[in-house]
């Protein structure tokens, strides 16, 4: 039997017990040779002096994860502007760039 003929392994999703979702509009990235560091979190402007990044989850991922998150939203992304139309990504005030130390 080659390989396009071998059963596929039944995947079984589960929620472990610190499982949680969250709400995020800012997402910070930092790459190393080992892997990408994604931080997501909240942007609270009070005022037009002061921006506010609360990050409230790290997450590891391989670059090899990272290549197939990134393909994934794209097709996810190119559906969603089909059905809903075009994604601005102009702010209507533009926020600083952290500048964070690469790992």
């Amino acid at each position: 039997m080659n390989s396009a003929q071998q059963a596929q392994p039944k995947i079984t999703l589960a929620k472990s017990s610190d499982y949680r979702e969250n709400y995020s509009n800012s997402v910070q990235v930092r790459v190393s040779v080992w892997d990408f560091f994604l931080a997501f979190g909240l942007v609270h402007q009070d005022s037009p002096e002061s921006v506010i990044i609360e990050n409230s989850q790290g997450i590891y991922l391989s670059p090899q994860q990272a290549k197939a998150l990134w393909n994934i939203l794209g097709q996810n992304i190119s559906q969603y502007e089909q059905a809903f139309g075009a994604i601005a990504l102009e702010p209507h005030h533009p926020l600083p760039i952290p500048q964070g130390p690469v790992h």
